[in-house]
């Protein structure tokens, strides 16, 4: 791991053009409270609902306040000078903002998909968690599955319907989802997470309203098999050589741990560890590290599994998020601390991650030393 000798700059982002906008608050001040002051100085970046992206001015310090009225700022993606730069006049001074690294708590759209972490890169910035392509995966679960399927790790039989199927056509989609499944189904958008969009379908009348409502988030969406199963998730922390956390499990108080049971509602339980076999826990531990490598992460993952309630019942993984929940009831930091790394040592943990895999990529050639003459003979 990278050594940190200095106190650095974090930018914290949060916020965004995306369905779990008010999540994302929650998951940044967390983080925020978490670092250590004697190491970092936290820069609070908000990315409001329109795409505004903002600092706190003057004595702004909720994050609700820096959205509503922050410095309006640019990030540039110039590597020589990658800073935020103040636009037009709206005070608390025009000096342009320096960064070290970024910590992205953007959850779902423009943040989670790998669009951020594309600016990030031009900018030639560290930053916390996969990179471009393990991000992408990552959000579209429809194109993880597939992935997981090569690499022999079980998941959860699935449809993909896409937006303009479905309008075109409804009968016919209705007809290969009934061909495929029996009711119930789930049916959820393919790249958003903290259960928006999501429904669980019980019967015929109840699969239109579910899929329309999928396909406001989404144009593309997954329609799954009901597994009864126990929820199982797991952390997992590195880049090269990643590791796992204890399991967890949630057991919610509604019918299935959706959007309202997670963050609205108080009732659901979370019990770490989870009441599991040895050779379950190491069989979770596996997938959960396998799968993380082959969707090419970095830095941190939560993985989800289903285990089937029935007697030796089969394991299958449900899905992975690469920039999990850091909130108050978030799974990630609680199994951390469950097996040995509180809420600032896995902060500090996660920068250095950031750190070295960015010092391991500028080790990358881009450009290709052309003989002295060449240059110019290439421009004709």
């Amino acid at each position: 791991m990278a050594t940190l000798n200095k106190r650095l700059r974090v930018g914290v982002l949060f916020g965004g053009r995306s369905g779990e906008h008010e999540v994302s608050l929650a998951s940044a001040a967390s983080v925020i409270r978490g670092l250590d002051p004697e190491k970092y100085e936290a820069v609070p970046i908000g990315i409001t609902k329109e795409g505004h992206w903002r600092i706190g001015a003057g004595a702004q310090k909720m994050l609700p306040e820096v959205l509503r009225g922050g410095q309006d700022v640019m990030m540039t993606a110039d590597p020589t000078n990658a800073s935020l730069v103040p636009l037009g006049d709206s005070g608390g001074g025009s000096t342009a903002q320096r960064l070290d690294v970024i910590f992205p708590v953007m959850h779902g759209t423009y943040g989670e998909d790998g669009t951020i972490q594309g600016l990030l890169d031009l900018a030639g910035l560290p930053f916390v968690g996969a990179g471009v392509l393990g991000s992408a995966i990552g959000m579209d679960k429809d194109v993880a599955k597939r992935l997981l399927q090569v690499a022999k790790i079980p998941v959860v039989p699935w449809v993909t319907v896409h937006r303009h199927e479905w309008e075109r056509d409804p009968k016919k989609v209705q007809r290969e989802i009934e061909r495929k499944f029996k009711y119930p189904v789930f049916v959820k958008p393919a790249a958003l997470g903290s259960s928006v969009g999501m429904t669980k379908v019980h019967s015929r009348k109840e699969l239109a309203p579910a899929l329309d409502l999928a396909s406001e988030f989404a144009m593309k969406i997954l329609v799954e098999k009901s597994v009864v199963a126990r929820e199982i998730e797991v952390s997992v922390l590195g880049n090269s050589d990643p590791k796992a956390s204890v399991p967890g499990e949630i057991v919610p108080h509604r019918e299935f741990y959706d959007y309202t049971a997670k963050y609205l509602e108080d009732g659901t339980q979370l019990l770490i560890p989870a009441k599991l076999k040895p050779a379950q826990i190491k069989q979770i531990q596996r997938l959960a590290v396998a799968a993380f490598k082959a969707l090419e992460l970095s830095g941190m993952a939560r993985v989800d599994f289903f285990l089937e309630k029935r007697t030796n019942g089969k394991l299958f993984l449900n899905e992975v998020n690469t920039i999990p929940g850091f909130t108050s009831i978030s799974m990630y930091p609680k199994l951390w601390e469950a097996t040995g790394i509180p809420f600032r040592e896995l902060t500090d943990k996660l920068i250095s991650l950031a750190l070295e895999i960015h010092a391991e990529k500028a080790r990358t050639k881009y450009q290709i030393e052309l003989p002295e003459g060449a240059a110019g003979a290439l421009q004709g």
